[in-house]
């Protein structure tokens, strides 16, 4: 009866530290624990092999040890789905998404310790194994079983962090799909990923303590609502927001926003008159005096048309002003070199497609052309400021063609014409009322024209583009407005 005992005493064993582990009592997943469990865990079917010639129970010796067997394969199979499945992250005040990233980077590490780790006890014990008549069937099993687990590791750490990392760009992700099955150059791979879940996480991290240090500070509540107006090309949506998170990060900050609804293509004029019908909307429901406007591209130029020329400035309290083009754009210039006959067969496509998307009155043709520098030249000199407003504004700047994929092509043409700029506005156009400043990081992306409206709803590095709205409209909240 002994081998019994020991069956029993063993199964209970098992079957506590499940339940334990189970209702949170000890922790199976403590990366300790791992480290001990991938060094044998993968060669349970040769220690199987070896505990089943090896040891004596008696006549019961057949069904016990297969028991133990099945119970021992049961509970490393257990710990393997657990390592595999669960985020083992214990931290509440990180999203789910950072929990399975974080989880899938444990996994890459793991199976980078599991393939170093079994190299060597491979090495140091294939001689061993001869010598004790192994057979080799069950050393090719086991060499088999130690490959797909950490082939299954790799692959489940990888697609974790491919999937839920928001640093890494679709085209990156399909690289390193590609590249992280090729010999040598897949370490490197694994690596970066790896580090670039680091960094995103300790990210997130920040912007965690710093959002619970001000949770109910309410910076962002300033004296007047604000309304955020968007640049060429692009309409307010319900579901796709031109200023990405921003809006919903400053409004968690106590902030009041509303949109200018202007079109995506109409003339500075028009759009003017949308944004004014839009002020007096909001001051009807909020009873506000005045609103604070945050522009974007040319919606800076539609803001300060509507403050000056339709007498809106006992309205508006301040206007800020991110990369607009005051003074054109020289490419602009060149464009307007085509002959007149295609440019407005190129202007009458794009005004059926936008009415299409909501435009009531596109002009192509005549919005474009308002970009040009001796439009803004002309512009500049019609539109005075009004004193009572107070103007701000802000440039931004990238680094190389490289830097933005989408602005690459006007970024060489105002680089060659005009210096540093943003893929689409000079430094120099941007500067009007107070200049507050360039807008960039120090590595090699620089911000382009779309990231300071988190375009791509990415972060950078260097750079939290949400942070610096709530730094905008937490000055103005200091500044009275």
């Amino acid at each position: 009866m002994t081998g019994f005992i020991i069956t029993l005493i063993i199964t209970t064993i098992i079957l506590s530290i499940i339940f334990l582990d189970l209702i949170k009592k000890i922790y199976l997943l403590h990366k300790y624990l791992i480290i001990i469990y991938l060094i044998f865990a993968p060669h349970i079917v040769f220690l199987g092999y070896i505990f089943s010639e090896r040891t004596k129970f008696g006549q019961d010796k057949f069904i016990c040890k297969w028991i133990i067997l099945i119970e021992i394969i049961f509970f490393i199979f257990y710990i393997w789905l657990k390592l595999n499945i669960i985020t083992n992250y214990k931290r509440k005040d990180i999203s789910i998404r950072l929990r399975i990233m974080l989880s899938g980077r444990s996994l890459v590490f793991y199976g980078l310790y599991i393939g170093f780790i079994q190299t060597i006890i491979y090495i140091i014990a294939f001689k061993e194994i001869k010598d004790i008549n192994i057979p080799n069937n069950i050393f090719i099993i086991d060499t088999i079983i130690t490959g797909l687990n950490i082939i299954t590791l790799f692959i489940n750490g990888i697609l974790k962090v491919l999937c839920t990392s928001r640093r890494l760009k679709v085209l990156k992700r399909f690289v390193i799909a590609f590249l992280v099955f090729v010999p040598i150059i897949n370490i490197f791979i694994i690596l970066y990923i790896c580090h670039i879940a680091k960094i995103e996480y300790d990210h997130e991290c920040y912007k965690v303590i710093k959002n619970d240090a001000r949770i109910d500070s309410q910076i962002c509540k300033t004296k007047y609502p604000i309304i955020l107006v968007h640049g060429v090309g692009f309409r307010d949506l319900k579901y796709i927001n031109y200023w990405g998170r921003i809006p919903k990060e400053l409004i968690r900050n106590g902030a009041t926003i509303y949109y200018g609804n202007q079109e995506a293509w109409g003339t500075v004029a028009y759009n003017a008159q949308n944004i004014k019908s839009k002020i007096f909307d909001v001051l009807k429901e909020t009873g506000a005096e005045k609103v604070n406007i945050i522009a974007h591209s040319k919606g800076g130029l539609d803001a300060r048309y509507m403050i000056s020329k339709l007498e809106m400035g006992d309205y508006v309290a301040s206007l800020t002003m991110i990369s607009s083009p005051h003074r054109g754009c020289k490419f602009v210039d060149i464009a307007c070199k085509i002959p007149d006959k295609i440019y407005k067969i190129i202007a009458k496509l794009f005004d059926r497609y936008y009415r299409m998307l909501g435009d009531k009155n596109p002009d192509f043709y005549t919005a474009s052309r308002q970009f040009s520098t001796n439009h803004s030249r002309i512009f500049n000199e019609e539109v005075k400021d009004v004193s009572q407003v107070y103007y701000q504004s802000y440039a931004t700047v990238i680094r190389n063609i490289f830097s933005d994929y989408v602005v690459a092509i006007p970024y060489i043409l105002v680089k060659l014409t005009e210096g540093a700029n943003d893929g689409l506005v000079a430094v120099d156009s941007a500067k009007w009322g107070e200049f507050k400043g360039i807008l960039k990081n120090k590595y090699r992306r620089g911000i382009s024209h779309g990231d300071i409206i988190d375009l791509r709803r990415d972060d950078y590095k260097g750079f939290d583009v949400i942070e610096k709205y709530i730094e905008i409209v937490s000055e103005l909240k200091n500044k009275g407005y």
